[in-house]
């Protein structure tokens, strides 16, 4: 029996068995919610591994329940809904989901994205047990406590706002990160000409760490919204 507990949040009743069904079959456990009231209260009691979360409960937006559960827990919050614009998209990572699956998905994709949540929930465990001052992500190296990065046995040259951005990206390996929620942990703000700067370092920092700009190892960009650190092979 898979160890990893996942809380489905949906009252669609059809999708609600298909995200049940999918977990059952792959031996995840699991809890279900048909509204947000229930989804806050076994979160509370039960602190589930994952979160697939729907917006639109019949009492409350899922937009609201992220931001409570924000409150007092850095669950992993994976959103499944037919909402497909951008902007709902940008406001749910901005209010702290870590992922966004849009409806109508394929269970293969619904699996893929649990892996990827699995596997950075058992990175930040790991690295919890060892000296939390180094990353690791395949040839990527980056001493905290030195304040440098290297790549293979390279030290890379890095100025001090790329090395920043870095170590954002690195410390959240597997979320997309917003351009909101990056230009404000680096420039304290979010104005337009900050997300225009924020543009410009990060070309500069994928052409010192990325072999190509079609083949990225490491930052995944996600047209209009962000970007996100992979896990390497």
């Amino acid at each position: 029996m898979n160890k990893v507990t996942v809380l489905v949040v949906e009252d669609d009743a059809p999708v609600r068995n298909l995200i049940v069904t999918t977990l059952k079959t792959h031996e995840y456990k699991y809890l279900t919610a048909a509204n947000g009231a229930e989804a806050l209260m076994l979160a509370a009691s039960h602190n589930p591994d994952v979160v697939f979360l729907d917006l639109g409960l019949p009492d409350t937006d899922g937009i609201d329940v992220i931001k409570q559960i924000r409150n007092w827990s850095n669950m992993p919050i994976i959103v499944i809904s037919a909402r497909s614009e951008d902007e709902d998209k940008i406001e749910a990572l901005d209010a702290g989901a870590d992922d966004y699956l849009t409806k109508p998905f394929s269970v293969e994709e619904l699996l893929a994205r649990l892996r990827v949540t699995v596997r950075r929930l058992s990175l930040i465990g790991n690295e919890g047990n060892k000296d939390s001052s180094v990353y690791t992500n395949g040839d990527l190296k980056i001493d905290y406590m030195a304040g440098c990065a290297f790549l293979g046995e390279e030290e890379l040259k890095l100025t001090p706002m790329e090395y920043k951005l870095l170590c954002l990206l690195a410390k959240n390996t597997g979320k997309v990160l917003t351009h909101t929620y990056i230009t404000q942990n680096i420039w304290g703000r979010s104005w337009d000409n900050d997300i225009a700067s924020l543009r410009v370092f990060m070309v500069s920092l994928r052409k010192k760490l990325e072999t190509g700009p079609d083949s990225p190892q490491y930052i995944q960009t996600h047209i209009g919204i962000g970007y996100r650190m992979m896990k390497a092979d």
